[in-house]
């Protein structure tokens, strides 16, 4: 058993949600009966109440980080903060680990990184670990080639985003840690720089999800104008949780910040994934109300290709409800075209 000491006192509170525990924990792989001398940053603790206090955070570290695991696996498709957390271990030293523990004793807090912070090592699943083989398939490639000819020799690592999205289209809509790995091949950087981009982007999905993957915006102007509604209505439609897929495969909903389109507010976007990397498209759906959505999800499921843009039959394209107030006509021309007459 490695021997623990804290680097930082050990800060226990009570709250009505129940009790958080903020652990600061500094690991030493040595031998338990070996003696370093104390921090000078640090009160050296009597020898007894030290032992007991290194005995008490590694049972409870080994507990809650065995909860986490136990949670994750049952809930394959939990929030995508919560499975970028479980995705790396951070080594600072040879043989020394930082593990910081900032955990309540609610698993809904893990949809949010404010209740909690801890790096541990990516869990291999059979679908998604680095010994699958993957690589772009011959169409593909070519568009790999296309792709990083628009970047210097020299900054092929730029190519980075394009590629990690273009091997979410061929791979049905998500990433599994192989196909970033032949992403890092062919950009020649280590792994760990393309996985920093693939955990930091929501757009890049790391949990399968279904042909449709419909996405609604959760910012400020989409929320005000009923986005919550919306995605109540889908999943209630559906009977899913949030990223959770059909059991069809066909459908899966999840939550995208700003989309762009405020002024459209609420709006949804549908990532099609039906077809690969050859038939996809990821199109706006805006100005959507509960039940407009709901249609929406079944002219999908026929096959039907709806046309994107304002669900509003009373606006084109922005414009106001009912046709423009003003600029009514074609802008006049500047008074001046022929500038040598000027």
């Amino acid at each position: 058993m490695a021997h623990l000491r804290t680097a930082h006192p050990v800060n226990v509170r009570k709250s009505r949600r129940g009790i958080h525990l903020v652990l600061c924990i500094h690991f030493c792989l040595r031998p338990p009966n070996s003696v370093s001398a104390p921090s000078p940053s640090v009160p050296a603790l009597p020898a007894v109440s030290r032992h007991n206090l290194g005995k008490m955070l590694g049972r409870l570290a080994a507990t809650r980080l065995l909860e986490i695991r136990q949670a994750f696996r049952r809930a394959a498709q939990t929030s995508r903060s919560f499975s970028t957390a479980l995705n790396y271990v951070s080594p600072l030293a040879s043989g020394n680990f930082l593990i910081i523990f900032l955990f309540g004793f609610h698993f809904r807090d893990f949809s949010s990184v404010r209740k909690w912070f801890i790096f541990v090592q990516h869990i291999d699943s059979p679908d998604n670990n680095p010994d699958m083989p993957w690589e772009f398939n011959s169409q593909n490639q070519e568009k790999v080639k296309e792709i990083i000819s628009h970047y210097p020799s020299n900054y092929k690592q730029s190519a980075v985003i394009p590629l990690l999205d273009l091997a979410q289209q061929q791979h049905g809509g998500w990433l599994p840690v192989s196909a970033m790995n032949a992403v890092a091949k062919v950009i020649e950087v280590a792994p760990i720089r393309v996985y920093e981009v693939a955990t930091f982007y929501s757009m890049f999905n790391r949990t399968p999800v279904g042909k449709y993957h419909l996405l609604v915006c959760g910012t400020t102007p989409c929320m005000i104008r009923g986005s919550r509604e919306i995605e109540d209505a889908l999943l209630k439609h559906l009977g899913v949780k949030r990223n959770e897929v059909t059991k069809d495969g066909l459908f899966s909903v999840g939550e995208m910040e700003c989309m762009g389109s405020c002024v459209n507010a609420p709006m949804i976007t549908v990532a099609d994934y039906s077809s690969g990397s050859e038939g996809y498209s990821y199109n706006y759906y805006e100005d959507v109300t509960p039940k407009r959505v709901v249609e929406i999800v079944e002219l999908l499921r026929k096959g039907e290709k709806l046309p994107p843009g304002t669900q509003n039959a009373k606006r084109i394209m922005s414009g106001p409800e009912g046709g423009n107030t003003t600029l009514l006509t074609d802008p006049k021309p500047p008074p001046c075209r022929d500038l040598d007459a000027c």
